[in-house]
């Protein structure tokens, strides 16, 4: 069986635009680019044609990437979730217990995840320590710097 690829609404839509994109836009330039670069003459040395051939080989690649993973999604609406116990797509905000220091994260997909954005990947480390937790209760990662201690204050869904 294949693995499916947990995601938000959001994080699907925004794997859709990139697709098509990529579709609409992109493989269509770079398709001018290299019938363009051809006309340039030898193509053993024409650094525009083989620029636009390693383009387009990335942009195919990728389209592959985004069509199976959204072949396989398993959109996930938190909108309508609840409760109290930390879940895929809980924004959950906790607290380092040596320095007291406060964050807040949303549990998302891996192409979801944007630690700037307050996003962490399910797969990442102190995600799959939060999942199953409740209010209250504290968990343990294990980081490069050591392993750090953080206590749930809250968790919501949106």
């Amino acid at each position: 069986m294949q693995q499916k690829y947990p995601m938000t609404v959001q994080g699907h839509a925004a794997l859709e635009a990139e697709l098509k994109n990529l579709k609409s836009v992109e493989r269509p330039y770079i398709i001018n680019a290299i019938s363009v670069a051809r006309e340039h003459g030898d193509l053993s040395e024409n650094a525009e044609y083989h620029a636009a051939k390693e383009k387009q080989g990335f942009i195919e690649g990728r389209v592959q990437e985004l069509e199976s993973k959204l072949s396989l999604a398993q959109v996930i609406d938190t909108s309508k979730m609840s409760g109290d116990t930390v879940k895929f797509g809980a924004v959950v905000k906790i607290v380092n217990e040596d320095t007291d220091e406060e964050s807040t994260y949303q549990i998302v997909g891996e192409d979801e995840a944007s630690v700037k954005d307050g996003k962490v990947s399910i797969t990442s480390p102190i995600a799959r320590a939060m999942i199953s937790k409740e209010v209250g209760d504290t968990f343990e990662v294990i980081a490069p710097g050591g392993s750090k201690g953080y206590e749930i204050l809250e968790v919501s869904y949106k």
